[in-house]
């Protein structure tokens, strides 16, 4: 038997077909070969077709029940993690009614700032912790402003992973978690906040039904079944974000446990049972998978816009050559690149800086003594830096570290970059071979199992290494030193 796993990402959807009972992966696969567009037809915006969601994960699931010759009626449950913050919004008759804006668009930026001043700071990280911000409910009031003709077709807004789940079920529903994510959830109520919709004038009735996130949130549907070849009547039981489902694919349920992400953005999505903030325009507090209002158990979230995306354009527009090969090339450069340094916040406004937009810069580049090479290395670096001074907001904001554990992705492939970041934070980081599909997958089984024995099946199939600090760190410390005054130089 079997349960299956669908990751939309940013740049694809990843499908996952997992064992059910040794929990080994059996087969994992992207659509589409490329990566989705993202349109941007105004500078800070970023918008996706959740159509062409659907369509890749379809494609997908055709493809691992294809490749896996596995009977699809051996198919127990279905799993989705999704990108967070997005907002799809759909009419009567379950048709999208304009593109999503996806988590990296900014335009609701000055909308978040002003609901937090006109709310009250005090009554915002109290009961929702955090500002409105740039989430999925100042999104919708965007569209209300600005798209009126839109909105009144409205019948439900959604976040991403909500539309995966009605287009394979003919199901409108949402979770507690994914409205946390939007910022639409009270954490003093445990209810919608409805204040909030209020002072947008959005009504609640837009709001989808609410399940649990480790429950049966309904069953293949005829018209999925022809379009995925799954068969009719598999339930989903499982859906959360990206970034608590890959802290879930991690291991990480407990306070003072941290999951690191180096994809697209990198995340620093550390545990705590402590609800207060002093940093709530920086750091982002979100129910975890495993959140109760006895126990809860939330993520200090500090995204990183620009990590992954920077050295994947280095990629594609120097040279082309493999990450392997940047990465060798790297190494044979010393520790702080020769006095090259690299700010890899092109990607957008930048939370960890306040929203500002300060882009991507070279700094200290001499062109008679330095090469490509030194750009590969000062690259990994300054993701890295970028990472060590998000740590040391987490940190001030009374963030505890016991265990930081990270998938097996580009960037954590990277020698230069992890034994930096291990080196700085002076912490052994845990690396394991697994993805967010792989996760969502496991997570759909969890029902009447534990969270231990997801734990013991993660470490026991997909633990590769660790990195540790570097004993030696006289080097790290003073190249980092030194990027970090030139980026508060440019912040001045």
């Amino acid at each position: 038997m079997y349960f299956l796993g669908i990751d939309l990402g940013t740049s694809s959807i990843k499908v996952a077909l997992v064992e059910s009972l040794s929990g080994k992966c059996i087969l994992t696969l992207n659509e589409p070969e490329g990566e989705m567009k993202i349109q941007s037809i105004r500078k800070n915006w970023a918008e996706q077709n959740p159509n062409d969601w659907w369509k890749f994960c379809c494609n997908a699931i055709k493809k691992v029940i294809s490749q896996s010759k596995i009977d699809a009626h051996k198919i127990q449950s279905i799993g989705i993690s999704y990108q967070m913050h997005g907002l799809v919004v759909i009419d009567k008759n379950g048709n999208i009614v304009r593109n999503s804006i996806i988590w990296c668009d900014s335009r609701a930026v000055n909308i978040g700032k002003k609901s937090f001043f006109d709310l009250g700071e005090d009554k915002c990280i109290s009961r929702l912790l955090n500002s409105p911000g740039n989430f999925t409910a100042s999104k919708l009031k965007w569209v209300k402003d600005n798209e009126p003709e839109v909105y009144e077709k409205i019948y439900k807004y959604m976040l991403p992973g909500d539309y995966i789940s009605f287009k394979l079920t003919g199901d409108i529903n949402t979770t507690k978690n994914g409205l946390c994510e939007g910022v639409f959830w009270d954490y003093k109520s445990q209810s919608i906040a409805d204040w909030l919709l209020d002072y947008y004038g959005i009504s609640n009735k837009l709001t989808p039904d609410i399940v649990s996130n480790f429950s049966s949130q309904g069953k293949i549907c005829k018209k999925a079944s022809i379009e995925t070849g799954l068969p009719v009547g598999i339930p989903i039981k499982y859906r959360a974000g990206d970034q608590p489902n890959n802290a879930l694919s991690l291991n990480v349920f407990n306070p003072g446990e941290i999951a690191f992400t180096g994809g697209t953005s990198g995340v620093i999505y550390a545990l705590t049972n402590n609800l207060n903030s002093s940093e709530p325009l920086r750091i982002n507090h979100f129910a975890h998978v495993n959140y109760e209002h006895k126990n809860p158990i939330v993520g200090k979230l500090l995204c990183i816009n620009g990590a992954g995306i920077q050295y994947r354009w280095l990629r594609d527009n120097f040279n082309g050559i493999s990450y392997e090969n940047m990465n060798s090339k790297a190494s044979k450069i010393p520790i702080g690149s020769d006095g090259v340094t690299l700010m890899p916040f092109g990607n957008g406004l930048e939370r960890m800086l306040n929203n500002i937009h300060i882009g991507t810069q070279f700094n200290n580049l001499n062109l008679n003594s330095h090469s490509v090479n030194h750009l590969y290395r000062a690259s990994l670096e300054g993701i890295a830096f970028s990472f060590m001074y998000g740590m040391e907001i987490l940190k001030n904001d009374n963030a505890i570290i016991n265990v930081i554990r990270a998938g097996n992705d580009n960037l954590f492939k990277s020698e230069v970059f992890s034994n930096t970041i291990a080196t700085l934070i002076g912490h052994e980081i845990e690396i394991y071979n697994t993805t967010g599909a792989i996760g969502a997958a496991r997570a759909s089984g969890l029902i009447g199992s534990d969270l231990n024995t997801l734990g013991e099946k993660i470490t026991k199939n997909d633990y590769v290494k660790s990195y540790v600090p570097t004993k030696n760190d006289a080097q790290y410390v003073k190249a980092y030193e030194k990027w970090k005054n030139e980026l508060e130089t440019i912040l001045k």
